[in-house]
C-alpha cells in the first residue's frame, strides 16, 4: 500500500523568504540612494563634510546659475531631435529587415551590432571620425569641402553626439519593432491592397495603427535615455562640455559638480531631483498623449 504523500503547511513568510534578495538589492541600490540625493538635495553637504540644512537654498541657486539652464537647453533640444528619429528610424529599418531575403540575416546582425558594443568604443571611433584629422574630414578635404569642425563647433558638436545617440539605439528599438510587426495581421495588408492602397497608404493607415503602442513605448523609453545622456556629450566635448561649456548637459553637469574632493554633494543631489522630476514629467507627458489619442 502507498504511503500517503504529506502535505507540509506553507509559512505567511514563505514569498517574502523568496522576494528578500531582489528587495535587499533595490533597497540598497536604488531605494537608499534616492532617498539620501534627495535629503542631501536639502543640505549644502560636501564630499568630506556632513553639511547642514540649508532649505530651498539649493534650488534657489539653480535658477542663477547660467551653466544650468545652458544644460537644460542641452538636454531638451537633445529629446526633440532624437526621440523623433528613434521612433521613425527604427520602424523603417524592421520593416526592410523582416523580409525574407538571401542574406537578411547579415544586416539584421549588422544594425544590432552597435547596441551591443561597449559606448567608450563607440564614442572614440565617432571621435577619430570626426576630428579635425580624421577620416571624415580628410575625405572632405581632398574632394574640395574643407575640414568641418564636427568637435570644435558648439552645434555641430552637440549634433555630432546626438548622430551616435541615434546610431546605436537604431538596432534596439529595431528589434521592438520588428516583434510588434510579427503581431499585425497580414490580412489587413492584403485587405488594403485589394481596396488600391500603395505602400506608403498601407504603412499610414495600417502599420502605424497597429504598432502605435509600441511607437509610445519606444518614445517613453528614448526620452528617458535622451534626458539622461552622458557618455556621448562627454566623450565627444570632453570633460568640459565642449567650447565654453556651452554642450554641457544636466547630468554631465551632476557629474562635474558633485565629484572631486571639494564636490558640492547637495548642489549636485538638487541637480539630481531636477533631473529625475523632469524626467518623470516626459513619460507623464507621453502616456497622457497617447491616452488623449485613444480617446
Amino acid at each position: 500500500m502507498a504511503t500517503p504523500l504529506r502535505v507540509r503547511r506553507q509559512l505567511p513568510t514563505s514569498p517574502w523568504l523568496f522576494a528578500a534578495p531582489g528587495l535587499l538589492i533595490t533597497g540598497a541600490f536604488v531605494l537608499y540612494p534616492f532617498v539620501s540625493t534627495l535629503a542631501n538635495s536639502f543640505t549644502d553637504r560636501r564630499t568630506l563634510l556632513p553639511g547642514r540644512f540649508v532649505g530651498l537654498a539649493n534650488f534657489r541657486e539653480l535658477l542663477h546659475d547660467d551653466m544650468f539652464w545652458t544644460g537644460l537647453r542641452n538636454s531638451v533640444l537633445y529629446v526633440l531631435v532624437v526621440v523623433p528619429a528613434l521612433v521613425v528610424l527604427p520602424l523603417l529599418l524592421a520593416l526592410l529587415v523582416r523580409r525574407n531575403i538571401p542574406g537578411i540575416t547579415f544586416f539584421r546582425s549588422a544594425f544590432y551590432t552597435p547596441v551591443v558594443a561597449s559606448i567608450v568604443v563607440v564614442g572614440l571611433i565617432w571621435v577619430w571620425l570626426l576630428d579635425d584629422r580624421g577620416l571624415v574630414n580628410s575625405v572632405l578635404e581632398t574632394v574640395g569641402i574643407g575640414r568641418i569642425g564636427f568637435l570644435s563647433d558648439q552645434w555641430l558638436l552637440l549634433l555630432s553626439a546626438m548622430a551616435v545617440t541615434v546610431w546605436k539605439g537604431l538596432g534596439y528599438y529595431m528589434v521592438i519593432y520588428l516583434a510588434a510587426l510579427a503581431n499585425v495581421p497580414r490580412e489587413l495588408h492584403e485587405a488594403a491592397a485589394v481596396d488600391g492602397a500603395g505602400p506608403v497608404r498601407r504603412f499610414l493607415s495600417v502599420t502605424v495603427p497597429a504598432v502605435r503602442s509600441t511607437m509610445v513605448l519606444v518614445a517613453a523609453l528614448s526620452s528617458v535615455a535622451a534626458f539622461k545622456v552622458f557618455s556621448e556629450v562627454y566623450l565627444m566635448a570632453g570633460p568640459s562640455g565642449g567650447p565654453a561649456g556651452e554642450d554641457t548637459t544636466l547630468v554631465m553637469l551632476v557629474q562635474r559638480t558633485g565629484t572631486g574632493l571639494t564636490g558640492r554633494v547637495g548642489y549636485a543631489s538638487a541637480l539630481s531631483v531636477v533631473v529625475f522630476a523632469v524626467t518623470v514629467a516626459l513619460m507623464l507627458l507621453v502616456l497622457r498623449a497617447d491616452r488623449r489619442e485613444e480617446a
